[in-house]
């Protein structure tokens, strides 16, 4: 009797196909027009954006961008619809770990022969590395993303608590745990820390994986033998995660509801990123300083990567191709990387526009942020088509940890939803060999129904 497919085969099988067949009724391409869809973030990089287009376009004879900004909370899904339909745009943004998925259902083109050297070599290691798939380049950024610890100076000084420098001298977990119970001391509601547990979705893998890589594990074995076994349940890892759980249920952490913990003078340190750092300079001025994350044993680790480009399958030309990259690196010129960075926080995605910028350059208050990515001392969040399973199922094992889960129950759970995808979805086998197995696929599934393959060898 023969084997169904799973949902998971049978969903890219549709797409992955679609580069030799047309399903549905594709809209014909518009010479000369660039359609870009970006996601409706903040309204100030919104307008940004559409400043830049405009001047884009103002320099152009033979090519305009048009423009549509996609509601962010339903980004994914509205990609997702519209790569079923043939009705991407020609330039995409995604959030960079999706990368990875949108390559492997061939909506992406890789931009290896399109990108100039000089554009490439400029780039932040970190958005190569994001961005490379198979050995090939697939999307670029104009900003990457800057996690650590934000602390009170005097209030870590008062408590006797070292200041680290940078990653080389970052707090062991054992000096963390310590110094969390030094401040305690010396707080009416020993609440001292700030974790952002007011933060929903992307955050939870985005802020606490690097904990569980900086103990020596990971979300699953990177590399083409992908597997969670022994990584994201690991010793290590349980181990790891026991942590930040004894912080919780210690009441160093404060829930942070009004998202005003570290703002409000409630807590001495906050765990987050890059976009707090505004609120935070004005809320605390000169006392405010940028700290590295714990080192669990292999080296403080931190988690890098946010909003990517790329050019979809849509854009059915060569001509159209060339037209989307020169839109592209018009966006990664340094003065337009640092009219997006100046207005989000983010770290400059380039060398030289971080050399310009006044957070980032050396001796700028977020230095720390461009010091890790330019060392290489950040962790891309896996590189698989399997990473929103992947970023699901650690999202909810977090959700249960906090909620005193055992955690090696909660990392079991995990596990075992990462393992089922990989397992219905043959281990995401490369592209070569994808081409291969998809034909064959269907060539099997058609035959089980008495229909004719279309797609015989």
């Amino acid at each position: 009797m023969m084997r169904r497919l799973p949902l998971g085969i049978l969903g890219s099988l549709l797409l992955g196909l679609s580069s030799c067949t047309q399903f549905g009724n594709a809209p014909a391409h518009r010479p000369g027009i660039l359609r870009v869809w970006a996601h409706a973030g903040q309204a100030a990089e919104r307008q940004v954006l559409e400043q830049q287009v405009k001047r884009f376009n103002a320099l152009q004879t033979g090519t305009t961008v048009e423009l549509t900004f996609i509601p962010e909370g339903s980004y994914n899904s509205q990609v997702q619809a519209a790569a079923l339909s043939k009705d991407l745009p020609d330039v995409l943004e995604f959030d960079g770990p999706f990368v990875y998925n949108y390559v492997w259902q061939r909506n992406l083109v890789p931009m290896d022969k399109l990108i100039s050297a000089s554009v490439r070599q400029d780039l932040l290691p970190s958005i190569i590395q994001q961005g490379t798939y198979g050995g090939r380049l697939y999307s670029v950024a104009t900003f990457d993303s800057g996690l650590g610890l934000y602390g009170r100076r005097s209030k870590l000084q008062a408590a006797g608590i070292r200041i680290p420098k940078g990653n080389k001298d970052a707090w062991t977990v054992a000096e963390f745990d310590r110094a969390l119970a030094a401040l305690a001391v010396r707080d009416p509601d020993k609440q001292v820390l700030d974790l952002k547990l007011n933060y929903r979705g992307e955050w939870a893998t985005y802020g606490f994986s690097p904990i569980i890589q900086s103990a020596g594990g990971d979300l699953l074995q990177r590399g083409k033998d992908r597997t969670t076994n022994s990584r994201i349940n690991s010793p290590i890892a349980v181990t790891a995660m026991q942590s930040v759980q004894n912080w919780i249920q210690k009441g160093y952490v404060d829930p942070n509801i009004d998202d005003a913990a570290f703002t409000g003078d409630r807590v001495a340190l906050s765990w987050v990123g890059h976009w707090a750092y505004k609120d935070y300079a004005k809320a605390v001025g000169k006392d405010l300083v940028v700290l590295p994350l714990p080192n669990f044993g292999k080296g403080s680790k931190t988690a890098q990567g946010s909003w990517n480009w790329g050019i979809t399958t849509n854009c059915p030309t060569q001509k159209c191709q060339k037209s989307a990259m020169q839109f592209l690196e018009f966006l990664l010129q340094p003065q337009e990387v640092l009219a997006m960075a100046n207005v989000n926080g983010a770290v400059p995605g380039t060398k030289r526009a971080i050399a310009k910028s006044q957070l980032y350059a050396p001796n700028g208050a977020l230095r720390l942020f461009a010091e890790q990515l330019l060392a290489k001392e950040t962790v891309p969040r896996p590189q698989t088509p399997a990473y929103p399973v992947i970023t699901s199922a650690f999202q909810s094992a977090f959700a249960n940890i906090r909620n005193g889960l055992p955690v090696k129950t909660a990392l079991d759970r995990a596990a075992t939803a990462i393992d089922v995808d990989l397992q219905d979805n043959q281990n995401y086998p490369d592209l070569n060999e994808r081409q291969f197995g998809l034909r064959r696929a269907w060539r099997l599934e058609v035959s089980a129904h008495g229909a004719k393959s279309a797609y015989a060898d």
